[in-house]
């Protein structure tokens, strides 16, 4: 019986891992690479596993780094099904959609660029731009797809394609199975699946397969994402398990926080008001990049308890981004998942964590353009959280070059993200006192000085740190005969084997498509 991963290995994203034995192969996680768009793009188009092999997929959560190529799969001849908690399967529906329709708008984007090149050469220079902007845009800058797919046809062009599109999506929604936590499930023909909390974001598990082989069972243990402890809304990383599951074979473990500390939980709120009240107090912006899944919902939650405690002044709150609303509806269909705080503070008092008078949720282009010239205090929360895509681009494009704003921080920013520039660049600047030449940022094809304030809460972060990670393996009682250490880069997984190591575990950090034995 053999582990081998195939994303998430010496990095974070594309999280993909297979366990073969005798008759069952089951995957876990099949996520999409983030990063640089070529190369992002050149591994996300590679499966480099047989789809028509599995007996099934076991999602430990619906972020896309962890679940983004599950269509790719299922229309390449995926037969089992894809077994993930109830309200895990219920964000997957939006959050596949909304990768979709990414996939499909960044095809159609550079296929315009790529019929817009060949106008113009075959034009004779710019002098005719406008008359190509009239052939290849409709009304209101959408592109006429029609017509520049026939530009591509007709001139033997390279074509981009989508790396599946929203009807794939829609596809292999239909092999999700929602199922609730510590509740056994047969997943092939020698294994069964059991979920515990991860706390980590809304229906994230900690996995444990049980697979019986030769007469023995083994057992495999998979984190996921490990959240953080001590935070709102839904509860801890799980330190009960069942007793028959206490005993891990190998157990498969996240390291992205793994030689990181994040700063206490309880600072996170006063942090917050902080940066709240000296923005306002410039007639500034407060501009937060977020994911529009669990990191939006969080701020939403503390925003509201500071309203609610009169820490800052109410003023308006933007939600921009329409999967952000679509998900935050989605919290509200589940209560269950609530910590015994939440309940306390919201709901015993009959109230919705996720909704008060200032917030205003922003639904068509034409608000979230409206918004973008908004010139008195406010804050807006926009996707996407490594500010590679989506609106708040444009909330950047219009503020970031004004000092009384500021770009707050609140969640990780992977390596050859705009979101992680920002953050060096900035935190570089202020260090520096602002003195001299402010940095320089590219967004959208233009590059603007990076004169806004950029600061960062730690505490923010769905995933757990260092403690966090240690405290789950002691207190848990698990006891555990290898560690196998992914999902981190490279530093942080050779650090955090080291740690584990060091205090008396197996532990160690596979090279991708590595086989590792579990007998």
């Amino acid at each position: 019986m053999y582990l081998t991963s195939y994303g998430a290995v010496r990095e974070v994203t594309g999280s993909m891992h297979l366990i073969c034995g005798e008759e069952d192969r089951i995957l876990l996680d099949c996520g999409m690479f983030q990063g640089r768009r070529k190369e992002s793009d050149e591994k996300n188009r590679v499966m480099p596993i047989d789809p028509g092999i599995l007996n099934s997929i076991i999602l430990s959560h619906s972020h896309i780094d962890h679940s983004g190529r599950i269509p790719l799969l299922t229309k390449k001849g995926f037969n089992g099904r894809i077994y993930c908690t109830r309200a895990t399967a219920d964000t997957s529906e939006f959050l596949l959609m909304d990768s979709a329709h990414i996939q499909e708008s960044d095809a159609e984007y550079l296929n315009y660029k790529t019929a817009r090149s060949a106008l113009r050469r075959l034009q004779g220079g710019s002098n005719k731009e406008s008359e190509i902007k009239k052939r290849l845009k409709q009304e209101g800058h959408r592109l006429n797809v029609a017509a520049i797919d026939q530009l591509i046809s007709q001139y033997n062009l390279q074509d981009i394609k989508p790396l599946y599109t929203a009807a794939d999506a829609e596809a292999a929604l239909g092999y999700f199975e929602g199922i609730p936590y510590r509740h056994p499930v047969s997943v092939g023909k020698n294994t069964t699946c059991i979920f515990y909390e991860a706390g980590h974001i809304m229906g994230s598990a900690f996995t444990l397969l049980r697979i019986r082989e030769n007469g023995r069972e083994y057992r495999i243990g998979y984190t996921g994402d490990l959240g953080r402890f001590n935070k709102p809304i839904i509860r801890d990383p799980c330190l009960n398990f069942l007793e028959e599951d206490k005993n891990i074979d190998l157990l498969l473990m996240e390291s992205t926080y793994g030689n990181r500390f994040h700063e206490p939980v309880g600072d996170t709120k006063p942090a917050l008001a902080k940066i709240i009240n000296e923005t306002v107090e410039r007639g500034g912006t407060v501009i937060i990049p977020a994911f529009a899944f669990g990191r939006t919902q969080e701020l939403l939650y503390v925003i509201h308890e500071l309203y609610d405690e009169n820490k800052v002044p109410r003023v308006p709150v933007f939600v921009d981004s329409p999967l952000a609303t679509n998900l935050t509806r989605v919290f509200g269909e589940h209560p269950e998942i609530y910590d015994k705080e939440t309940h306390k503070t919201f709901l015993e008092n009959g109230e919705n964590p996720f909704a008060f008078k200032e917030l205003r949720f922003i639904g068509s282009v034409e608000e979230s353009m409206a918004l973008n010239r908004e010139t008195s205090p406010h804050i807006v929360i926009a996707a996407s959280g490594m500010c590679e895509a989506g609106r708040v681009l444009h909330h950047l494009r219009w503020k970031i070059h004004n000092p009384v704003h500021t770009v707050l921080i609140v969640g990780y920013m992977a390596q050859n993200t705009l979101g992680r520039r920002i953050l060096e660049l900035g935190s570089a600047y202020e260090k520096s006192g602002r003195t001299g030449l402010p940095p320089v940022v590219k967004l959208l094809n233009k590059e603007y000085p990076l004169k806004a304030r950029v600061k960062k809460i730690g505490g923010f972060s769905a995933h757990g740190d260092r403690n966090d990670m240690f405290k789950f393996l002691k207190e848990s009682g698990l006891n555990i005969g290898k560690i196998v250490v992914v999902h981190g880069e490279e530093d942080q997984s050779i650090a955090f084997a080291d740690f584990l190591n060091e205090k008396g575990y197996h532990a160690i950090v596979p090279k991708i498509g590595e086989p590792i034995s579990i007998k």
